[in-house]
């Protein structure tokens, strides 16, 4: 019981200073872009996201058709995150950076930290992402933002994935997805719709593993956001993300949030949320509260 309460303190530990660390990153992003960054600014508020829980441009638990970072088409802009997700039995931590290359190529890296309390035991994971915007325009123009990704995922403790009967401690998601803002769409407020489809063999995000004996090959499951501007500093949004089921020992529920965003200047985004994970692990009903903060160039 003492060992159980020292990791569980430990990990918790983790999380905050994670949380601490970025905070004061992502505030020295938001200075270095309020001071006048040379390389990027010129995109309009907000439209570059905020950043899921693997290091991309999107919402909470689902990425957008967009690309990190406020640069435009002739810049290049950049990102960095921490996140803290606070659920009954669970503590997820995720940090990291991107970049984003003349609003069209985005590259991404993450570092995840699961704390399984019952358990005491933490999993990490990194993820290495790519995403490329491969035609049209989040506001402008006839046709919405197009833009097709992959995500590199890496665990660095697989003794607990392994032993739940997953295959891998490595695997990529392939995803496309497609983004749109609609310009006084909901009684005069702004609104953006997305859509995502996935093609992946990870379980719980790639936290468990990868593949195992109930399903090892390529599925395809869909992702979406929707958030209405409430003002064009905060926005209320919802989030849903189907996931795979793989392993016999652990269903896997859809992750779900409700969101809400505030964006205090161009350079820093803070988003709160209400998350619904379901079953975890074995673990059922991870309810609970999600924390994020970037700061953008």
């Amino acid at each position: 019981m003492a060992e159980s309460g020292t990791r569980s303190r430990a990990a918790a530990g983790i999380v905050l200073r994670a949380l601490l660390g970025f905070g004061a990153l992502v505030t020295a992003l938001a200075s270095f872009g309020a001071g006048g960054a040379a390389h990027a600014g010129g995109r309009l508020l907000a439209t570059d996201g905020a950043t899921q829980i693997e290091g991309s441009a999107g919402s909470g638990l689902v990425p957008w058709a967009v690309i990190a970072g406020t640069g435009t088409r002739d810049e290049i802009g950049g990102s960095g995150f921490a996140t803290g997700v606070f659920v009954d039995d669970l503590r997820l931590a995720s940090f990291g950076v991107a970049a984003g290359l003349y609003d069209r190529v985005e590259l991404s890296f993450a570092h995840q930290i699961l704390e399984v309390r019952p358990l005491g035991e933490d999993l990490r994971q990194n993820v290495f992402g790519l995403k490329v915007r491969a035609a049209g325009d989040l506001v402008y123009g006839r046709w919405p933002a197009l833009a097709f990704g992959v995500q590199v995922k890496h665990m660095l403790d697989f003794d607990v994935p392994r032993a739940v009967g997953a295959d891998d401690d490595w695997g990529i998601d392939v995803y496309g997805g497609v983004s749109r803002l609609f310009l006084g769409g909901l009684f005069g407020h702004n609104v953006l719709l997305n859509g995502v489809v996935r093609g992946t063999r990870s379980n719980e995000i790639g936290l468990l593993g990868f593949g195992g004996p109930g399903r090892d090959n390529y599925q395809f499951y869909f992702e979406g956001s929707a958030a209405v501007f409430l003002t064009r500093r905060i926005a209320l949004g919802y989030d849903f993300r189907q996931k795979s089921k793989n392993l016999r020992v652990a269903d896997e529920d859809p992750w779900q949030d409700v969101f809400l965003a505030f964006v205090p200047s161009r350079y820093f985004k803070i988003v709160a949320a209400y998350a619904r994970l379901g079953e975890v692990a074995g673990l059922g009903h991870q309810d609970g509260a999600y924390l994020s903060l970037q700061g953008s160039f």
